[in-house]
């Protein structure tokens, strides 16, 4: 073999290397970007699911069923003087107004407004659903005073509370946002407390 087929023969193989190599880096950039290009589709998809529809209906049939309850537990200081009951309707405006506060925000912030219905307002009734008082009602629990009172304030707002419960069992089962469902269990907690609180106290005649 001539020494310029031996200097043709080195130049093939060194050629040869180089594309093998160059085929090599290009597969490995392939796999880089393929695995970046993953990682930017699936962004999107894990910020998905902020809040939903079951969260806006929550905070908007919410809303009015705390401010009767509100209505109702403004009525006690001027008809009875019942200490359990006045205490009882304290702690129900404590943690509720704030509530309604933080549900407006939520609201707000989605781009969703406050819903009226189920409001204590003239001509409604039990249809309203969610252990909403009825205007007659109303109308007779503000009338009342002393004991009768009690026994009316403390069966209504029973009732009140359990419609409170299911809704956020509603909540807890199809909504979306991790601070909407964390005020709903709060509502279920605090509440079903207080339900056998009052259950008691009606018990005591």
């Amino acid at each position: 073999m001539t020494r310029t087929t031996l200097v043709g023969t080195a130049l093939a193989v060194l050629a040869a290397g180089a594309v093998l190599a160059g085929c090599g880096s290009n597969n490995d950039g392939g796999h880089d970007m393929g695995a970046m290009g993953g990682s930017s589709s699936a962004a999107p998809t894990s910020q998905q699911g902020d809040h939903n529809q079951a969260d806006v209906t929550f905070a908007q049939q919410m809303i009015p069923h705390h401010a009767q309850a509100l209505d109702m537990a403004k009525l006690v200081d001027s008809r009875t003087t019942n200490p359990k009951v006045v205490d009882l309707a304290g702690r129900i405006q404590k943690a509720q107004d704030p509530e309604i506060q933080r549900m407006t925000g939520w609201l707000t912030a989605w781009g969703a407004t406050a819903s009226m219905t189920g409001m204590s307002m003239p001509g409604m009734d039990h249809s309203t659903g969610a252990g909403m008082m009825s205007a007659d009602e109303m109308r007779q629990l503000t009338a009342a005073k002393g004991a009768d009172f009690d026994r009316q304030w403390l069966s209504l707002m029973v009732k009140h509370h359990q419609g409170a419960v299911a809704m956020a069992n509603t909540e807890l089962s199809g909504g979306a946002n991790a601070d909407a469902k964390k005020l709903a269990q709060q509502i279920i907690d605090g509440q079903q407390a207080e339900i056998k609180e009052m259950q008691t106290l009606l018990s005591q005649g």
